[in-house]
């Protein structure tokens, strides 16, 4: 395992321990992340090189002794307004051999960014808690990067198991789909500019922001056919739903997804999403993560998704009835460094509320 340290950066654990900070190869990070417990696809550097082409600089910090990588974290840079400096994002991640490693972690960050703050988002990794994050300073951000609460599939099981959890709605829905006349693959990459056509209009149609062509280009690039496929559903040459998942270790996320309003009585977007299922399978996960319903209880969530549409609502109908647990992860959490900076990031962002 190759990992890149500078000798004169030490952090001591102990009398016989010593940590060294530093920026591993990719591919010693991308290792390390995969043999997490809750390794996750934000945290590779991948994830990184993605977001450094579009307006972000990615960093991997790690704390390493002569053993290999013990803590450390994917983190996003991006610059603050009017000269503020920078704030640094860890999304979905922050690992450590053992919990007593994470203060020194965060320290870590702190020294090689700068950042005025960190914005962490654990997803649901159990080594921390709210309880941790308070006391090594940590406040419940006002700003959400990834979505807190999903919906995540047991993808257990044979074909018939799987869709005993579901609602009898879905199960009718998927068998038709699936006896119908469409035509479920996988995308290559020269079906992106028609899927990114197909992403422009459901954003516009349900009132939610997507990337832009060269964003779902770059994804491709760097993430198929490792990390994930782009499946298509088809009928008579015409795109009727177009999704991107992703699967690391035993979890598969569904990301990015696209559909059209034709031929709505051949329901396209639970075929496909059963074809994703399928494909996760083959990959050997377990669960498969729907990414992304309001941030709510269960009790709030069924009581009003017959009514809203706002915001993430309108995908909620369609998520539960695939026979998942609602799942809310830690959420996000913000670490002033710079108490004057944070101030001015929450008053602007009650400002534009």
């Amino acid at each position: 395992m190759e990992i890149k340290l500078p000798q004169n950066e030490l952090m001591t654990v102990s009398q016989s321990q010593q940590l060294a900070i530093g920026q591993p190869a990719a591919t010693a990070w991308d290792d390390y992340v995969r043999a997490q417990p809750y390794g996750h696809l934000l945290q590779l550097s991948r994830w990184g090189e993605l977001k450094s082409q579009f307006g972000w600089d990615a960093r991997i910090i790690a704390l390493s002794d002569e053993h290999g990588i013990q803590a450390g974290a994917l983190a996003l840079l991006q610059r603050l307004p009017a000269g503020a400096g920078q704030l640094a994002y860890v999304p979905m991640g922050a690992y450590a051999s053992d919990s007593s490693l994470y203060p020194r972690l965060w320290q870590a960050i702190r020294r090689e960014t700068g950042a005025a703050f960190l914005k962490l988002e654990p997803g649901h990794n159990t080594a921390l808690s709210a309880s941790d994050l308070s006391q090594a300073g940590f406040r419940p951000s006002p700003q959400t990067i990834q979505p807190p609460t999903t919906i995540v599939i047991d993808i257990s099981g044979d074909d018939s198991a799987i869709m005993r959890r579901m609602n009898q709605g879905t199960r009718r829905k998927i068998r038709k789909s699936r006896a119908g006349p469409i035509v479920y693959r996988e995308g290559e990459r020269r079906d992106l500019q028609q899927c990114s056509s197909l992403m422009l209009q459901t954003g516009e149609r349900n009132a939610f922001g997507v990337h832009s062509p060269d964003y779902y280009e770059a994804v491709y690039d760097l993430f198929m056919p490792r990390y994930g496929t782009l499946l298509l559903a088809e009928h008579d040459d015409d795109l009727l739903a177009a999704i991107m998942v992703f699967a690391l270790g035993d979890t598969a996320w569904y990301l990015y997804g696209a559909s059209s309003r034709a031929q709505g009585n051949l329901y396209a977007t639970y075929g496909i999403q059963w074809a994703a299922i399928e494909w996760a399978q083959q990959r050997g996960c377990r669960y498969y993560d729907l990414w992304g319903v309001p941030d709510f209880d269960v009790a709030t969530l069924e009581a009003q998704f017959k009514s809203r549409k706002d915001g993430l609502w309108g995908v909620y109908g369609f998520k539960r009835g695939w026979g998942g647990q609602v799942t809310r992860t830690l959420g996000t959490w913000d670490l002033a460094w710079n108490p004057l900076v944070y101030a001015a990031y929450r008053a602007a962002l009650k400002f534009r509320r």
